[in-house]
């Protein structure tokens, strides 16, 4: 399995499905399973869920930053 396709992957679903984001939010275990298909064990599937995490965080400063900076002309 590509770790860093699957993070994309469920990034842009939780980015543009708000239902997914919702179930993410509340079970983030069971969402990433449900979408990678697989029952993981614990320790792959809690690295896979920082990994996400950690990616919808830069994400977010990166939009919030170029917001900024389109509002000041740069």
């Amino acid at each position: 399995m590509d770790i860093k396709a699957k993070i994309e992957e469920i990034v842009n679903k939780i980015k543009n499905d708000g239902n997914f984001a919702a179930e993410f939010k509340a079970d983030p275990v069971k969402a990433v399973e449900k979408v990678v298909g697989v029952d993981l064990p614990d320790d792959q599937i809690n690295k896979l869920i920082d990994g996400i995490k950690a990616k919808i965080s830069v994400d977010d400063v990166k939009d919030k930053v170029g917001g900024i900076l389109g509002k000041i002309g740069l």
